[in-house]
């Protein structure tokens, strides 16, 4: 990035170099605005970016600033907005011309949302925050708002508030919009563009490009090499166990050792007991191997959206795949025979009942991706906070795979269904996929569970 000091003509182009026409999201964009600051100081504020030197972020003064900042940068029109940053607006914290001391480290993007929220009402639209270290202790922070729509309402603050500086106070029911370097009440003029904004044309059209990451897998007879493989456990257990072979023992003895082994303390009617016990499971226990043999062998799957050409707020994605089934992932290293295979008489644990750690997936609240089996399809509902315009957005391929229902199968149908936040109109597409090649299971589980380390 530029950082001569020379006027550029145009309309996205200002003093010191600053580039307005990127979109200010990244650590490299927000560098390029943070050594813009340094470079002039106040004289970078505009209607698009706000400079403060210094700021208390945990105090209430600071939320009603930071409110200030994002409702007028929410009440500008779209055709003005779009000249600089794409849309954005940029408020920075932490510079001054000739440094950056920043703030202290360790506030978090979620507490600081929680203080904003009184000020800014339910229906406020999305805001982002960036930061850039100093040093250990302290960092600049950019609070970055969406660029504002067509269509959308007038954003009124929604709570009073009654600062040292009366520039800083806030009135509810005030409407703010951004001057030419601070934010102010608007003018009735203003509020009437306002107005036209909200009345103004219905949002452009969404299109949306959806590609699945990952192979749609088929594996044929899972359950009859599982099946298979329960006949052959119960054939062993009717063995003592030090005189049992074991087929795949020249590749896996240590896995016929820990399943067979401390059963020959057992009395004849403890194994016809544990014996009933375990085939009363079999339904159970076939279900639960299939879904670790196959969650841990095979490739996880993932999505990635572009939104083309327009900024998509909160977007609720549901993307069917049908005739298929989903199966959390689970990592290779994870592996365990016992659980794919479960054994008649399983050795208690030292510490207690053993606990399958790969199974606890521990997601935040708000993990932007879902997934469950309705019916013959599987689903997977993606929840975002936003699809920018022409930024790939891309689910972790860590979380499901998928397999088909019918192994014969060679392409699937795929639909999804888009809604977004604070607009009536649905959008949906179709796509059609090829099928991976068709795996065996009995080949399959051999690779995962008997090879040589």
């Amino acid at each position: 990035m530029p950082h001569d000091h020379g006027i550029f003509i145009g309309s996205s182009s200002v003093h010191s170099g600053l580039d307005t026409d990127i979109t200010p999201l990244g650590e490299r964009a927000l560098r390029g605005v943070l050594d813009h600051v340094i470079a002039v100081g106040d004289e970078a504020e505009s209607t698009y970016l706000e400079v403060k030197s210094t700021l208390d972020t945990n105090g209430k003064a600071a939320a009603a600033k930071i409110a200030k900042f994002l409702l007028g940068a929410a009440n500008r029109r779209p055709h003005e907005a779009a000249r600089h940053f794409r849309g954005y607006a940029v408020l920075v914290i932490g510079a001054q011309k000739d440094g950056a001391s920043g703030v202290p480290r360790g506030t978090e993007a979620h507490e600081l949302e929680d203080r904003l929220r009184p000020y800014l009402g339910p229906q406020f639209p999305a805001f982002e925050f960036g930061r850039i270290g100093v040093d250990a202790e302290h960092e600049v922070l950019f609070v970055i708002a969406q660029p504002p729509q067509e269509g959308q309402t007038i954003f009124a603050c929604h709570k009073s508030f009654q600062g040292d500086d009366r520039r800083d106070n806030l009135e509810d029911g005030a409407i703010y919009v951004r001057g030419t370097s601070n934010t102010r009440p608007a003018r009735s003029g203003e509020v009437e563009a306002l107005v036209e904004r909200a009345r103004g044309g219905r949002k452009p059209p969404i299109a949306l490009e959806v590609e699945v990451l990952g192979p749609i897998s088929r594996v044929a007879r899972a359950e009859e090499v599982l099946e298979s493989l329960r006949d052959y456990e119960e054939e062993q257990f009717g063995k003592e166990p030090e005189l049992a072979k074991d087929a795949f023992a020249a590749t896996s003895i240590r896995l016929a050792s820990s399943v067979f082994g401390g059963t020959a303390h057992l009395t004849a009617e403890d194994r016809e007991r544990a014996l009933a016990t375990w085939r009363k499971g079999r339904t159970q226990h076939i279900a639960r191997g299939r879904e670790h043999f196959l969650g841990v062998a095979l490739t996880g799957v993932g999505v990635r959206v572009v939104s083309r050409d327009r900024f998509v707020a909160k977007p609720h994605l549901i993307v069917t795949f049908h005739g298929c089934e989903l199966l959390d992932y689970r990592d290779p290293d994870d592996a365990d025979y016992t659980t794919a295979v479960e054994p008649i008489f399983r050795a208690s644990h030292p510490l207690g009942a053993s606990i399958d750690f790969a199974a606890l997936r521990a997601h935040s609240h708000n993990y932007p991706v879902a997934w469950h089996n309705r019916g013959d399809d599987a689903e997977v509902v993606l929840t975002p906070e936003s699809f920018r315009p022409n930024v790939p957005w891309t689910s972790d391929q860590d979380d499901y795979v998928i397999v088909t229902r019918d192994p014969q199968t060679t392409s699937v149908d795929i639909t999804w269904v888009l809604t977004e936040d604070g607009n009536d109109e649905v959008t949906s597409g179709a796509l059609k996929l090829p099928t991976d090649e068709l795996i065996d299971a009995a080949d399959l589980f051999s690779s995962v569970f008997l090879r040589e380390d």
